[in-house]
Parts: C-alpha cells; sequence; structure tokens
C-alpha cells in the first residue's frame, strides 16, 4: 500500500471551520473541540490506505467518499502522491449535488 500525502480543499477548511461554530452553539466549545480534532485526525489517517470508501468515479474521477461516526460525510479524491479531501458533509446533507 502506499502512502500519500494529504491535504485539505479550501472548502474542506471552510467545512471544518462551520461544522465547529455548529457543534459549539449546541453543545459548547470543548466538545466542538474535540468532534474537529477527531474527525482531522481521521482524515489525516487517508495517507495510507487511501483506496478505501466508496468509490464514486460516476459524479468525479478519483472521488471517493466515506462516513465518520455516522454524522459526517468526508468527500475526497486519491491522486498518484496525494489525497485531497475536498467536502464534509454532516448530517445527510445531499453531497452528490453539491459536488
Amino acid at each position: 500500500m502506499k502512502r500519500r500525502a494529504v491535504e485539505y480543499a479550501l472548502q474542506a477548511n471552510e467545512d471544518f471551520a462551520w461544522l465547529y461554530d455548529l457543534i459549539a452553539e449546541a453543545s459548547g466549545a470543548t466538545r466542538a473541540l474535540a468532534y474537529v480534532e477527531r474527525l482531522r485526525a481521521f482524515c489525516d489517517r487517508l495517507d495510507y490506505a487511501s483506496e478505501r470508501g466508496t468509490s464514486r468515479d460516476d459524479i468525479r474521477p478519483g472521488l471517493r467518499i466515506i462516513g465518520f461516526e455516522r454524522r459526517v460525510t468526508v468527500a475526497f479524491a486519491v491522486e498518484a502522491e496525494r489525497v485531497v479531501v475536498l467536502r464534509l458533509f454532516y448530517g445527510g446533507a445531499n453531497w452528490e449535488d453539491a459536488l
């Protein structure tokens, strides 16, 4: 298995901030930070065995989708030397139309 660098698209970073704000408002900053840190660590681990999740080449070449803790859908693209986390979709958001 190949190890690839993990990078984040601008929109994915904005999604992290949005998730933090959403959770902080509902449950507090400590819980929001812990959740976002777990999610980022999960995404960072896509560096190894990157071809996991479900391939969705029908939507975009190289696109893969994987779930995180049954609440977030992580959309990422696997390239030769890197993995790009494209978007994070929370709570059943319509990710197919967004991508």
